[in-house]
């Protein structure tokens, strides 16, 4: 028999195995190996998620970082009684996930992944916050649901309040939003570089083409600085963005139809050249 058995059977150990995460250090002995391991003094995992689009990639995320299942996660993630003690529904629960850096232990079950996530979003919705979406006449679901439209929109952090306040000034003018992003979520396909007619009639509560207003909840898992942009939105007169034809990643903002026309039109000859037709 070794040491570390014959130390783990004098310290019972087989009786108090605690499954998780230990660093075992340079030096150290099968004294304090089995005292480390017998009390389940774990060394934390990093848990980050970023940008993600669906509770599916979520899922799997999360799970090559934790030891719960992916698909144990999602089926609790699909349990409407469930989620709704939290305040969500199956629209809005992709709001509830604040993308960050988490410590958290490895053997969480998903169960204690999802209540770990409430806690976060509860931490993060500040009163100073909530009080900024008030002003907007808007909820907490409904600022990630925008959110989560301007990360689609842009990666540029700089152009996120500004877009923000497109949107907000055709929310209030009651003017459809006509997001292409949501039309890219109705149809499940996010390769679509140019809208089409044939997009717009989707049958969707996301087709922002055919409804006034915001979608029944997020597209994707909005970003911190998607939400502090809908939060801060830029005041001005834009009712119109297009992307630049230089392919930038950047916009054009406009205050009349007119004016938004003829910018777009040097975007899309750009798809023509480039022969980009959906």
């Amino acid at each position: 028999m070794d040491t570390f058995d014959w130390v783990a059977e004098r310290k019972n150990y087989p009786n108090h195995v605690r499954p998780g995460r230990y660093r075992v250090r340079s030096g150290m002995n099968n004294n304090n190996l089995v005292n480390m391991l017998r009390s389940g003094a774990q060394e934390p995992v990093q848990l980050i998620f970023n940008s993600v689009r669906t509770l599916e990639e979520l899922c799997g995320i999360v799970a090559e970082q934790i030891e719960a299942d992916s698909l144990e996660i999602l089926n609790q993630l699909r349990n409407e009684s469930y989620i709704s003690q939290f305040g969500f529904n199956q629209y809005t629960l992709m709001g509830m996930f604040i993308p960050n850096t988490y410590e958290v232990y490895w053997n969480s079950s998903a169960d204690q992944f999802i209540q770990r996530m409430d806690r976060e979003y509860r931490r993060f919705w500040t009163e100073e916050r909530k009080r900024k979406a008030e002003m907007l006449g808007l909820t907490t679901h409904e600022v990630s649901t925008l959110a989560s439209i301007i990360d689609e929109e842009t990666n540029k952090d700089d152009e996120k309040p500004i877009i923000a306040g497109v949107y907000l000034n055709r929310l209030t003018r009651r003017i459809p939003l006509q997001a292409c992003p949501t039309l890219r979520f109705a149809t499940g396909d996010y390769t679509i570089r140019r809208v089409l007619l044939e997009h717009m009639e989707i049958v969707s509560p996301f087709n922002t083409y055919k409804y006034r207003g915001l979608p029944p909840g997020p597209i994707n898992i909005p970003s911190i600085a998607g939400i502090d942009a809908v939060l801060n939105a830029e005041k001005h007169n834009y009712y119109y963005f297009s992307a630049k034809e230089d392919m930038s990643g950047y916009h054009y903002f406009s205050k009349t139809l007119a004016e938004h026309n003829r910018r777009a039109r040097l975007y899309q000859e750009v798809l023509d050249v480039q022969r980009v037709y959906k």
